[in-house]
């Protein structure tokens, strides 16, 4: 006798419903940060410790690396809209980035540095809005927050891997010195130029535009014509950004604790792997509880673990609250980038996306000006000491989760 046959109609899992594109760009963030990661996190010490530069001009390179590009994401995403393209920008993104990286190896000022650094963001400036508006085209509302989590959990993963290769690179060079060398910095670049490759390769060969089957009005280069939704959320954010200083200075305020470069790596990677479990269950989650409720308890935490930096006494608490800054992250930046879709119309995201982005990143000199200031002082002022940036940011983390709490009220997809 035949048997029944076995019932097929049993739901799939969430994550095998997400198209093509997210992994794609999930892939190619994964392999980006792990080019990136190995290097970046490495630059505040080879400035500091090789280079001999202070913390205030630490501050001003990464400020201006970050300004310089971002009116790009303004432009990148309107363009991306006008185009009703994502795909080749970001391509060119992730290229011109790849191609500047080698410099590196070979830089002797902090004047080369900064030219490279400029470089690198001008690259994720022309990529990040449209590689955003790609997954938000790419994706329904009601998985949206899933979409952004993974991607965040695939960036963070990439960034795991390569600081693990960074400490790696340092244990074998370096093993039990606390300042970093100028060999293991450049081992750390040539090695950083595979990953880096192979991440452009894949977005190039596997992403596809979504095509736009309505018409639509031409997109105008103008942030006018969004909902005050959106508008008291990037006030909020602005706020937020100006107390929240690169992370360059949490890894200087962890050596300045006594964490060996190892140890600092480390720190990183634990920071990292929090992080990456985090980013994809905190996306999911967002579709069912609400994009806001999450981010104004994410800035909350924020908050508590700056105190904790500014007051910290020893090394292994600094790599403790570092580990715990993960659950910030993992919980807000895929959070944030779903809600700023949730906030505007399709035909707008990616001018959204570059405004969000652009408004991010244009705080980012003043913010890591001003903690540079308050650690180390400027002209003959030697500044308030190491945990001063850190109390600003924990004060400008509660004034703007006040006015997210208040000024961004519930949409239909964004909250529950």
């Amino acid at each position: 006798m035949a048997q029944p046959a076995v019932s097929s109609d049993r739901p799939r899992p969430v994550w095998r419903l997400l198209p093509r594109n997210v992994w794609i760009v999930t892939a190619t963030s994964f392999l980006t940060d792990v080019s990136s990661e190995m290097l970046f996190n490495l630059l505040p010490l080879f400035l500091a410790n090789v280079l001999g530069i202070k913390p205030a001009v630490i501050g001003l390179i990464e400020g201006i690396a970050e300004t310089t590009a971002s009116l790009l994401k303004i432009f990148s995403g309107w363009f991306s809209d006008r185009l009703g393209a994502r795909k080749w920008l970001t391509v060119a993104g992730y290229g011109l980035s790849t191609l500047v990286k080698p410099f590196l190896y070979a830089v002797t000022s902090w004047w080369g540095v900064l030219a490279v650094r400029v470089a690198d963001r001008i690259g994720k400036g022309i990529r990040t809005a449209p590689r955003d508006a790609l997954v938000a085209d790419s994706i329904t509302p009601e998985h949206r927050g899933l979409a952004f989590g993974l991607h965040r959990a695939g960036d963070t993963a990439g960034a795991a891997v390569g600081i693990l290769v960074a400490l790696l690179i340092v244990l074998a060079t370096q093993s039990g010195t606390v300042a970093l060398t100028r060999e293991a910095f450049q081992i750390a670049v040539l090695v950083s130029i595979v990953p880096a490759l192979l991440a452009v390769i894949v977005l190039a060969a596997g992403a596809r535009d979504v095509p736009v089957t309505t018409r639509r009005a031409a997109p105008k280069l103008s942030l006018r014509g969004f909902d005050r939704r959106f508008y008291v959320f990037l006030l909020a954010v602005v706020i937020f950004t100006l107390g929240n200083s690169a992370d360059a200075f949490l890894i200087l305020r962890a050596q300045e604790r006594g964490l060996s470069t190892a140890g600092v790596l480390g720190m990183l990677l634990t920071f990292n792997v929090v992080y990456a479990l985090i980013a994809g269950p905190a996306g999911a989650l967002s579709d069912r509880v609400g994009r806001r409720r999450l981010i104004i308890g994410g800035w909350l935490v924020y908050g508590l673990l700056y105190l904790g930096f500014a007051l910290v006494g020893e090394a292994w608490q600094m790599w403790a609250l570092y580990g715990l800054y993960g659950i910030y992250y993992g919980v807000v930046e895929g959070s944030a980038k779903a809600l700023v879709a949730d906030l505007v119309p399709a035909e707008q995201r990616g001018t959204a996306y570059g405004v969000y982005n652009a408004a991010v990143g244009i705080m980012a000199l003043p913010a890591s000006l001003i903690a540079g200031v308050l650690w180390s002082g400027v002209g003959g002022w030697s500044g308030f000491g190491p945990a001063a940036p850190f109390l600003f940011g924990a004060i400008l983390a509660l004034l703007a989760t006040a006015i997210l709490a208040g000024g961004v009220r519930r949409s239909a997809r964004a909250a529950g």
